[in-house]
């Protein structure tokens, strides 16, 4: 399974998490998003595959990366994307955490940008280096059947079998995609900038 573990100075001083650390995995996620998607699978793979070329071996520090995401808030699926980000790296727009005592004040790390040229750019704060992510879900295509049965799902002309098929395709693909994480390089890319 993924994991995410990140330090947060804030979790710390509060005493929310011990020594500061926390895990994030895919199902946190879902939990967040309120469904799993190749978009919500995607967008913690972006973020994993950042963290990870931004800190190397270093334990990544939330609250300490900008992330720029790709098109415009209420544009398609950047509010799925940015709630991901946002959850996992503490990052927020006008609508975060103001802090506590002029410390950890999480506000202005999250933008967006239509003619970013990658799905994603984190930024460390400390150290200025950057990270351009790709995620290239076509590299993992669907079950062939996956569209007629969403269809009839949607229409609300499927029984109980052809919407489990219908989940089942779903889910499927969502866990191929988490499967290939490690063993397709091209579906998560980092450019350094």
């Amino acid at each position: 399974m993924i994991k995410i573990n990140l330090y947060d100075p804030l979790f710390d001083l509060l005493g929310s998490s011990t020594n500061g650390l926390m895990t994030y995995t895919y199902e946190d996620v879902v939990k967040l998003t309120g469904h799993s998607c190749p978009t919500a699978s995607g967008a913690f793979l972006m973020v994993t595959k950042g963290l990870e070329a931004l800190y190397g071996d270093e334990t990544p520090l939330r609250g300490g990366v900008k992330a720029i995401v790709q098109g415009k808030l209420g544009d398609g699926v950047v509010g799925v994307i940015s709630s991901v980000v946002s959850f996992i790296t503490g990052a927020t727009d006008i609508s975060g955490f103001h802090g506590l005592g002029g410390n950890y004040d999480r506000r202005g790390l999250l933008s967006y940008d239509e003619n970013l040229d990658a799905q994603m750019l984190l930024q460390r704060v400390d150290t200025g280096k950057s990270v351009k992510i790709t995620y290239n879900p076509q590299l993992v295509p669907p079950a062939p059947q996956m569209q007629q049965l969403m269809q009839m799902v949607l229409s609300g002309n499927a029984d109980e079998k052809i919407k489990k098929d219908f989940q089942d395709v779903w889910q499927g693909r969502v866990q191929n995609i988490l499967a290939a994480f490690d063993t397709n390089a091209n579906l998560v890319t980092c450019k350094y900038e």
